[in-house]
């Protein structure tokens, strides 16, 4: 479990790339001072399982499902990614409960400067967007950050200076993919709501069809 507050950026060493899913090996500094092999750092947002490690980097063994989810498959050696070991029992949660799980990927389709701060117009799928709600919290590329606009086809975060200076979103290209992981709630509600029942009987979550199961009055 992590909470979505990225602790460095690391870079790509090295990539190894198959049919079966990937090796890589990241540099990071912070991340390594109490590394042990087996465990948890999220790389972008996706939870990976350290193999292997030095004084200098470690390497991470990836899936073919997690290179088809997530935007892993994008790397090349010299890329930069967001990097955050995995939360310690005792560690304030300065951002949300981030299982390290990608949804699916999104889409930069714009970016606006407002005083300080940043705009960025994130296009993804209604599947998605369905689980994406207005000051709701949502992980891109594993940082933690609040939906500031949301409609049918996109959202919009706000970055302020720290975030912008400690992750690597806003360095991303118009059109460069981010992964998405959504506030976990809205998809357990959803399952439990509509466990058992078959793609034809299935109903849209409402809020009167909370209300009607007693989840809000």
């Amino acid at each position: 479990m992590f909470t979505g507050i990225v602790e460095e950026i690391g870079k790509i060493r090295a990539l190894h790339k198959s049919e079966d899913g990937a090796s890589i090996v990241i540099e990071g500094k912070k991340v390594l001072q109490d590394v042990k092999l087996g465990d948890s750092i999220a790389t972008n947002g996706v939870c990976l399982t350290v193999n292997y490690f030095d004084s200098i980097s470690f390497r991470v063994d990836v899936m073919a499902e997690t290179m088809r989810r997530s935007n892993l498959g994008a790397l090349q050696v010299g890329s930069p990614v967001n990097l955050e070991r995995a939360l310690a029992i005792g560690d304030r949660l300065g951002g949300h409960l981030v299982s390290g799980h990608i949804d699916g990927v999104g889409r930069i389709s714009h970016y606006e400067r407002e005083g300080n701060a940043i705009w960025v117009t994130i296009d993804t799928d209604k599947d998605l967007l369905k689980y994406i709600i207005l000051k709701g919290s949502i992980a891109i590329d594993g940082t933690s950050l609040t939906v500031a606009y949301v409609e049918d086809r996109c959202f919009k975060v706000s970055i302020i200076p720290h975030t912008r200076d400690e992750t690597i979103l806003v360095d991303k290209a118009i059109g460069e993919t981010v992964n998405l992981e959504c506030d976990m709630i809205g998809k357990y509600i959803e399952r439990l709501m509509t466990f058992g029942e078959s793609r034809r009987e299935k109903k849209d979550i409402s809020l009167d069809f909370l209300a009607e199961h007693g989840f809000i009055r």
